[in-house]
């Protein structure tokens, strides 16, 4: 147990970590409270449909991201150094980029919906279901886009209770709304993402009363140049879409090879598995998240220490929160696939329990893999951030899935993301390590001379 000058960094770290576990926890909730109604009130074709929407939500998702957290890391820094006109430009920059890419996600969701159902992947049976649930979330996106970046901002404000009360509000109306919608209503796939599309307003609520009771830090400021800002925006943020994208390519990919070993059954199984993994990559999210406004903070004045005080705070945390995981998910399978199996499909049940206790062995690894890349991406080190991003998103994944698919079938497949993830771990701490023995060896160096 810390003491002394760490105990007050580490009841900072368990409030910003703690509150932001729950808030993603509750994000997360979106897609998978989807997947449960959706599993329960229109069938095994409606959750292979939904399956293949996933990659779109996540490219929405992280365009949010890349946003908020690319600004509110600038806002942070700056505001800890008590350059607010800066701080302020942050801020401008980042609403005018989320209402940039709501117009380009709208113009796309309205005309393009149907060419994207095919492009990822929908067949005669899935088509309907996925066009409908393309057109109707891209129409929603200015709601994503805004909710997601102010949420950022208010947890870099010093408010990360209201930035977790944003998430949860949504995360709950979203599960009231799928009730409502799926199954009084009876509107299927259409009531399951109005339900998701309406959700994202009511955290928008808690963000805007946070302003609206003059609360906040940010201010939108035209004369503080927000334009400037972009560039950096765009590469402190990077990681943060890349982690996203990389859940939409791999779900892409993976839809694809599955649905030529097994067909929409193997799709509807790797559907499980990986809503399962979104759930719990959130909360690896959710510690990544609660410890950047800390990080970036350290950074801004310049308190190298107390920096890596806090991020071992959050590896520890990450690799307690990761063994328990997966403890719960091997020996508790079964009853978590059948949650989404409405049709008790045997062939279901079977590809999904070994896909759960193969698929999660990439927790630990993942889990550090996204504590470095935020780690990294608050302190302003932004290539090496990109660096593991891409590796895990896209270099290291592709190349996993086809080939072990090929030697291994199934059971590679399913080995492929945590074969990456432990590869990219390996990168990512020989990154982390490698200023503090570059320092020794100066050091060394300096001794004998």
């Amino acid at each position: 147990m810390p003491h002394g000058e760490n105990m007050h960094l580490w009841k900072d770290f368990v409030r910003y970590a703690s509150l932001s576990m729950l808030g993603m926890f509750g994000l997360s909730c979106y897609i998978l409270a989807d997947t449960f109604f959706v599993a329960q009130g229109v069938g095994e074709t409606g959750l292979a449909a939904l399956n293949l929407t996933i990659p779109a939500y996540n490219l929405m998702n992280g365009v949010a991201l890349l946003i908020g957290m690319g600004g509110a890391i600038r806002y942070s820094v700056f505001r800890s150094r008590g350059e607010q006109e800066k701080a302020d430009g942050a801020f401008t920059g980042a609403i005018l980029l989320a209402f940039f890419f709501s117009v380009l996600f709208m113009l796309a969701g309205g005309f393009g919906s149907g060419l994207l159902a095919r492009l990822l992947g929908a067949d005669e049976e899935t088509f309907a279901m996925t066009n409908t649930y393309l057109f109707v979330l891209w129409l929603f996106s200015p709601v994503f886009l805004f909710s997601t970046t102010l949420m950022c901002f208010v947890r870099n404000d010093g408010a990360p209770a209201t930035a977790m009360l944003a998430t949860l509000s949504g995360s709950l109306a979203n599960v009231v709304l799928d009730y409502i919608l799926v199954f009084p209503c009876g509107l299927g796939m259409l009531g399951a993402v109005l339900a998701t599309g309406c959700s994202p307003l009511f955290g928008l609520c808690f963000s805007a009363w946070h302003i609206l009771r003059g609360k906040n830090g940010f201010h939108l400021r035209r004369a503080a140049a927000p334009v400037r800002h972009w560039g950096r925006i765009f590469s402190l943020g990077f990681p943060f879409f890349v982690e996203q994208l990389s859940s939409a390519v791999v779900i892409i990919t993976f839809n694809y090879l599955f649905l030529g070993l097994s067909g929409n059954t193997g799709v509807a199984a790797y559907g499980v598995v990986a809503n399962v993994s979104l759930v719990a990559l959130s909360l690896f999210n959710g510690v990544a998240q609660g410890t950047q406004p800390l990080l970036s903070r350290a950074r801004g004045k310049g308190e190298a220490s107390q920096s890596r005080t806090v991020l071992r705070y959050a590896l520890f945390s990450v690799l307690g929160l990761s063994a328990l995981l997966y403890a719960l998910l091997f020996f508790f399978a079964a009853p978590v696939s059948d949650i989404f199996n409405s049709e008790r499909s045997a062939v279901l049940r079977e590809i999904a329990v070994r896909g759960l206790r193969l698929y999660m062995i990439a927790m630990p690894f993942a889990g550090v893999n996204i504590l470095l890349c935020a780690a990294f991406s608050a302190q302003e080190r932004a290539l090496p951030a990109q660096i593991v991003s891409l590796l895990r998103g896209l270099i290291v994944i592709l190349p996993s899935a086809f080939i072990l698919c090929a030697l291994f079938g199934e059971t590679g497949l399913w080995l492929a993301f945590p074969v990456c993830e432990a590869l990219v771990c390996a990168v990512a701490v020989c990154i982390l390590a490698l200023p503090a023995l570059l320092r020794r060896k100066a050091a060394g160096g300096m001794q004998k001379f």
